[in-house]
């Protein structure tokens, strides 16, 4: 989870008039020489953790030299004298800086250049254009934490833990995070192709995705049956808290009677944002989070005073729900009683601060780790609910390749996942062999002719889309994890 970016100033100094004499170093020598003269002279750590307004700010003096530095230098002097050719200061002072964020081991930290930080700057305070999904780089590996609501990544059926392995036939194994946003963001309207492998299956699938802009509202609310609101919070951004807030006077205006809170496939966001809504649940006082710094201190960030939600709630979270929103569920869970409904969160217990550098690049570094009030870290280890409720296997299918075409007579894992899709949707199509037979056939027809599409009896293109759209449709009609959330809801209300 990422704490609101901080804008540096500007600091002027006051005029200095120039000496005589003066010293020509190149820049490497001098960025390098400034990090070491200011580890091992000073050797000063601040650490800031900000809960709402008020913020905790520890100063370490370390007196001690880093004489592992000078190796930098050395190895700089070397190349700088003796590669075969001039070598580039700028990209191997880069280099240095992002060796040293991937020495840390922590896919949550890491170093930005400038047009990459510009990019992030994008995504933390506005919309942006790209394919919508929350992605982290995990044993070499870029899997999905969650995609984004309405975007073209949820629309094509990307879900937690798919594993992207290449961008327009480039492979993204090995990269950073950063990196492989990198390859995947563009301007809206563009195309881009992408490899993921989903669960223990080896097969690729490969899909074409349109960017788009990334919608910027966090927060969706419906009324269901017996006066129950649903509302859905998909990330913790800078507006999230008073979009909800709005939303609640919407549903309570209908006579809300119940609240099903959902945050599955939310991916965080800002701690603070987190704590502000876990207020709207706990009571005044007693504790939301415990945030940890690297001294095993604690600092306890307690329920704020104002509005609060009285009526009967449950919170819905998946393999989706990390960071900020597993902070609110074990908020809500262990502080206000609230049930948590679905399936094991992702798992992301640490807290990162982000760091403008005064050349435009960006440092995001894990600060400190953060517990539920009862003291529970769930690093990788995720949140278990108090009801557990799986999603229909159905929901779990891999996406087909539009592009692809299937016809009667094919053999293929694809055509079982078809098969599966029609069953779903109320079509016969015989045994689920992964056989287009006739009976596949003539569910392809049926299917056709029920959506007016041309009757081909063949699978791909705008039948292939219209079917993933209807499955999508079921999904989100049937969501036993949002009825079992109701129902309890209903219960209690009563």
């Amino acid at each position: 989870m990422d704490e609101k970016k901080s804008q540096n100033e500007e600091q002027h100094d006051n005029e200095v008039k120039p000496a005589k004499k003066y010293v020509r170093m190149k820049p490497f020598t001098l960025i390098m020489l400034i990090i070491v003269l200011i580890i091992s002279t000073s050797g000063i750590t601040i650490l800031a953790l900000t809960f709402g307004e008020g913020k905790m700010v520890e100063v370490r003096t370390n007196s001690s030299t880093h004489p592992q530095f000078q190796k930098v230098l050395d190895v700089y002097d070397e190349l700088d004298k003796k590669y075969f050719k001039e070598v580039d200061e700028e990209k191997l002072a880069e280099g240095a800086m992002e060796g040293m964020i991937n020495a840390l081991g922590d896919p949550y930290s890491t170093y930005m250049p400038k047009e990459e930080a510009k990019q992030f700057n994008e995504q933390i305070s506005s919309s942006f254009e790209g394919i919508g999904a929350e992605i982290q780089e995990k044993d070499g590996q870029i899997v999905v934490v969650s995609p984004i609501k309405n975007s073209p990544a949820e629309k094509a059926g990307i879900k937690p833990n798919d594993i992207i392995k290449t961008v327009d036939g480039k492979s993204i194994v090995g990269k950073t995070a950063d990196q492989a946003v990198k390859l995947i963001r563009g301007e809206k309207g563009t195309k881009v192709k992408i490899e993921f492998q989903r669960g223990d299956s080896k097969n690729l699938h490969k899909i074409t995705l349109v960017r788009d802009e990334i919608p910027v509202e966090t927060v969706y609310a419906s009324m269901m049956k017996n006066k129950v609101a649903h509302i859905q919070i998909t990330s913790f951004s800078e507006d999230t808290y008073k979009e909800l807030l709005e939303k609640l006077d919407e549903m309570e205006a209908k006579g809300m009677k119940g609240l099903v809170l959902d945050v599955r496939q939310n991916p965080g966001g800002r701690l603070d944002v987190a704590i502000n809504i876990a207020s709207l649940f706990v009571a005044t006082g007693k504790p939301v989070v415990q945030v940890e710094n690297r001294d095993g201190e604690k600092n306890v960030a307690s329920a704020q005073d104002g509005r609060k939600v009285t009526v009967p709630t449950t919170i819905l979270v998946d393999g989706g729900s990390a960071s900020a929103s597993e902070i609110l569920a074990g908020a809500v869970n262990e502080s206000a009683n609230v049930k948590i409904i679905g399936e094991k969160t992702f798992g992301k217990g640490t807290v990162q601060t982000v760091e403008d550098l005064s050349d435009g690049a960006t440092l995001k570094y894990t600060t400190a780790k953060w517990l539920t009030p009862d003291g529970n870290w769930i690093h990788e280890k995720g949140i278990k609910p108090n009801v557990k409720v799986k999603y229909p296997s159905y929901a779990n299918l891999p996406y087909i390749d539009t592009t692809k075409t299937l016809k009667q007579g094919d053999v293929s894992d694809t055509v079982k996942v078809a098969e599966k899709m029609f069953e779903a949707l109320g079509y016969t199509v015989g045994t689920v062999d992964g056989l287009y037979d006739y009976n596949t056939l003539l569910a392809v027809q049926a299917f056709q002719q029920e959506h007016d599409l041309n009757v081909t009896g063949t699978l791909t293109g705008e039948t292939t889309t219209e079917l993933m759209n209807q499955l999508r449709k079921k999904i989100k009609k049937d969501d036993p994890q949002l009825k079992k959330a109701h129902s309890i809801v209903v219960k209690e209300a009563k």
